[in-house]
């Protein structure tokens, strides 16, 4: 279970993934309101009768082993004063997964966000507020990122479509490996030179501390491009299409997708009237 964190209000909110589901801290978040007794915040307000309604409609409708008979027990004796329960009794007695506990210095109390979101509307109406606006703008930051990495993957791959291309067409069995190594990063510096108008050596002697190389700074947008541009010179190189003449083609292709997916993204972006 990867773990990841956020600052809410000088307060350090821990995340992780259970079974494919963001799940939030209850313990950090429960300093908000006493940092020294997490576990008696937690047990009060699992203890209301509102959460208790909340929590047994939760588990009804994602978790098909939640025992609802003892859950109705629950709910009754929690109109009276007296009634308390902790996380332990209510994981046991009900079989939930909507909240998740383990011991130790790296355990706590951790809830699915529906319920974390619930718990910090009764910590704080700010609370809430600035917990849900920031743990939404790091998962689009993170969805930002799975999206860049797969097409970069997608380039990786098509490239591969692009070298056999050469490989079968303009690699002659008279070159040595470094003459075919040439012919390689020529073509991959031809699209290098189409799409970012530069070669790979150019962008090095222009960022000499950057790290990686110049298609691990392109845009999702670039990379899409690229991958599809890959693909498409492989064909070209294929009908034997000099590489001028292909440049010119991968010029245009390139200039008319990024106009496109531009377009798009300001399409999604324009106010609706």
């Amino acid at each position: 279970m990867s773990k990841n964190a956020m600052m809410i209000q000088n307060i350090k909110v821990g995340y992780k993934q259970v079974n494919q589901n963001d799940y939030i801290s209850l313990t950090d978040m429960a300093r908000f309101r006493n940092p020294d007794h997490t576990g008696q915040v937690i047990g009060n307000w699992l203890s209301t009768r509102y959460t208790t309604e909340f929590m047994g409609i939760w588990e009804v409708v994602n978790n098909p082993d939640f025992n609802v008979l003892e859950f109705e027990y629950i709910k009754n004796d929690s109109g009276s004063q007296s009634h308390t329960i902790s996380v332990s009794q209510w994981i046991e007695r009900t079989k939930a997964i909507g909240i998740v506990s383990s011991p130790g210095r790296y355990g706590g109390t951790y809830a699915h966000k529906d319920i974390a979101f619930e718990f910090a509307t009764w910590l704080s109406a700010e609370f809430k507020y600035w917990i849900i606006s920031e743990f939404q703008r790091l998962k689009a930051s993170e969805q930002a990122h799975l999206e860049w990495s797969a097409k970069r993957e997608l380039a990786k791959i098509n490239y591969h479509i692009q070298t056999d291309a050469i490989k079968a067409n303009l690699i002659v069995p008279t070159l040595t490996a470094v003459q075919k190594g040439f012919v390689y990063a020529d073509e991959a510096d031809l699209l290098n030179v189409v799409l970012f108008g530069k070669t790979a050596r150019e962008w090095r002697n222009e960022n000499p501390n950057a790290g990686g190389n110049i298609r691990d700074y392109a845009t999702i947008h670039q990379l899409l491009v690229l991958a599809n541009m890959e693909s498409f010179n492989a064909v070209l190189i294929t009908k034997q299409i000099p590489q001028a003449e292909r440049m010119e083609e991968l010029n245009n292709m390139a200039r008319q997708q990024l106009r496109v997916l531009a377009n798009v993204d300001n399409k999604f972006l324009l106010p609706k009237p």
